[in-house]
């Protein structure tokens, strides 16, 4: 459905839908897909209005930025961002930038209630499997392509939407994460929201606010993988997302992934998962089409 969403094209729709007698309370308010270039985009999450809504946004190409309550994140492809308002944060693009995306407001006790969870669990930004990615970008395409659409089909997609994050959030793997000690989740979170960026074991420890042979201790024991370890297993899924979910140049992934240049992603990635970084795309695209 990400295929669909971005062949549909760019769009952006606000849903003018009838006040049912019976109140949703997950339901739609707008929708879309589109990119920013070299122009000024922000928003701040303190002066769009007193009503609580909240923001559900997925990068494709390029990079946006979000200051959520003092702790920075880089919005790169393969990332979504999920936001309940009235809140202190901003997103934004950098001066020059480029930025693609789809998303959604939305608003309901129900889906304010499951967003609100989502971020106490995983925080604003997080990094989705592929499969989740696809259920979030059928949700948009039905809430701007079909234009006779219902108050019950437009709450019916904003539940799918909801459900997604739910399950992408909430699921087998992420459990053992939620049970990790508060140290150490801090610096899973730290690492998720930094992968392009060094994570050397001492600016994790620092982040632990440990020694570094005592952070490297307590991280193997709670994650069973040694820090540097652990960063590398993220960056190579990180890699094979963005391989499928985009057509991003191995140098450009290389770079929103951490690496020096290509060629040493390459050759990490082929450790790894045996292939090279484009025979990793061209086979997972032919399994797709089959």
């Amino acid at each position: 459905m990400l295929t669909e969403l971005i062949n549909y094209g760019h769009r952006v729709r606000r849903l003018e839908l009838p006040k049912s007698a019976v109140p949703l309370h997950c339901m739609a308010v707008s929708a879309g897909y589109e990119q920013r270039i070299n122009e000024v985009y922000s928003w701040d999450g303190l002066q769009r209005g007193d009503a609580p809504f909240l923001v559900i946004q997925h990068t494709l190409v390029g990079e946006g930025r979000l200051d959520f309550a003092g702790t920075h994140y880089r919005l790169t492809p393969g990332q979504t961002m999920v936001l309940s308002l009235p809140h202190a944060h901003r997103y934004w693009l950098e001066r020059g930038g480029h930025w693609e995306y789809f998303w959604m407001v939305l608003n309901g006790r129900e889906a304010l209630r499951l967003a609100r969870e989502i971020i106490d669990a995983a925080g604003p930004v997080s990094t989705l499997p592929m499969p989740i990615v696809d259920r979030l970008a059928a949700a948009c395409l039905t809430l701007i392509d079909r234009t006779d659409i219902s108050p019950g089909e437009a709450s019916s997609a904003t539940y799918a939407a909801m459900t997604a994050l739910h399950d992408g959030v909430f699921s087998a793997r992420a459990t053992p994460e939620r049970s990790l000690p508060p140290a150490m989740a801090r610096v899973v979170t730290h690492i998720e929201a930094n992968l392009a960026r060094p994570l050397q074991v001492e600016r994790l420890a620092a982040v632990a606010e440990m020694s570094r042979g005592h952070f490297v201790r307590q991280f193997t024991l709670a994650t069973g993988q040694a820090p540097s370890d652990f960063v590398l297993a993220r960056r190579i899924d990180h890699i094979e997302r963005l391989l499928l979910a985009t057509d991003m140049t191995v140098a450009a992934i290389a770079t929103a992934t951490g690496f020096a240049d290509a060629n040493y992603m390459a050759k990490a990635f082929r450790r790894k998962r045996a292939m090279a970084p484009l025979e990793f795309r061209r086979n997972g695209r032919l399994r797709a089409g089959t």
